[in-house]
């Protein structure tokens, strides 16, 4: 059995791709998308004719009606393929206003359910901003499942399980290279490794606390950078990787054990924490790695909203 076989029986494996064509080799069952994927995938000539039809089909409506269909039409391609959900993202300059990301997620689920597609099958991805987790358990309310994304600290997984939301999405690989570059020259990259990884020790801190406390929201490890950080966060209840590594592990038939495990968290003496709003901008503020990772993201993924949008206006 490979390592990919293996980790599918304690871990949810997860696409993270708009290359939807990929999808059918690994079996996952769920699959993630953002932005940067969508914009990928478009410039690529197997997915431009999406977007061709789509401006088409929508031309003089408003530019943001026209992304949300075509991130839809994405979220309807892969979920074709995919027996479990899709996650698709509300636009990132949204970031700081709940009410108009209430709106924006309120129209990409009506958009997937004119197309038929019940809505357990979506999760709407929210960045998590305080604005966005208290959309997002607006949303939660209103039986619209939610993916909080752009997640580094400790205090905004917290605030997420206060607020219920259905998943949270601890970038790996984006908290390792922000400490790496931080190091500088005596960062060691074995000493660092695996379990040292400090992707990894973030996202397992994480785990300990919602497992010991009960908390439902779902724990999907993201944004990794090599299959040694994947393999140390075995028995996570999701894990969303990209082809290219997803295919490293199907390729590698190595013992893969499992890392994590609820009924160890549920033994360990923690204690109980808690966030109101101004506690979780200062203990965010108080976190150098999470507020610089945190607005880096939400500047790149809005950048590439604006790419796609010019490609769409030029198609």
């Amino acid at each position: 059995m490979n390592q990919l076989d293996t980790l599918k029986q304690f871990t949810t494996v997860v696409a993270d791709t708009g290359d939807f064509l990929q999808l059918s080799a690994f079996k996952p069952q769920d699959a993630t998308t953002n932005p940067s994927l969508i914009l990928k995938a478009v410039q690529k000539p197997e997915y431009r004719p999406l977007m061709q039809d789509t401006v088409a089909r929508f031309q003089g409506r408003a530019l943001d009606e026209q992304i949300d269909r075509l991130l839809v039409r994405f979220g309807c391609e892969i979920l074709s393929i995919i027996p479990g959900r899709v996650s698709t993202e509300v636009d990132a300059r949204l970031s700081f206003d709940a009410a108009a990301t209430v709106t924006r997620a309120e129209r990409l689920i009506a958009l997937y359910q004119a197309e038929g597609v019940p809505i357990d099958r979506v999760l709407i991805k929210i960045a998590a901003t305080w604005e966005g987790i208290q959309a997002a358990a607006q949303l939660e309310r209103r039986g619209i499942h939610t993916n909080l994304t752009l997640l580094f600290a400790f205090c905004q997984a917290v605030a997420c399980g206060q607020a219920r939301v259905q998943l949270i999405s601890p970038f790996v690989g984006r908290i390792h290279d922000w400490h790496k570059k931080a190091a500088g020259a005596s960062w060691v990259e074995a000493e660092r490794a695996g379990a040292n990884d400090p992707g990894v020790q973030s996202v397992r801190r994480i785990f300990e606390h919602y497992k010991h406390f009960g908390i439902g929201t779902e724990i999907m490890g993201a944004s990794f950078r090599n299959v040694g950080q994947i393999t140390a966060l075995a028995g996570c209840d999701l894990l969303t990787i990209s082809p290219e590594l997803l295919a490293q592990l199907a390729a590698t038939d190595a013992p893969l054990p499992r890392a994590l495990d609820a009924g160890a968290a549920r033994a360990l003496d923690l204690p109980a924490v808690h966030y109101d709003e101004a506690g979780f901008r200062y203990a965010l503020n108080e976190d150098a790695m999470a507020t610089e990772k945190l607005a880096e993201g939400i500047r790149a993924f809005a950048a590439d909203a604006v790419q796609l949008e010019h490609l769409m206006q030029a198609a």
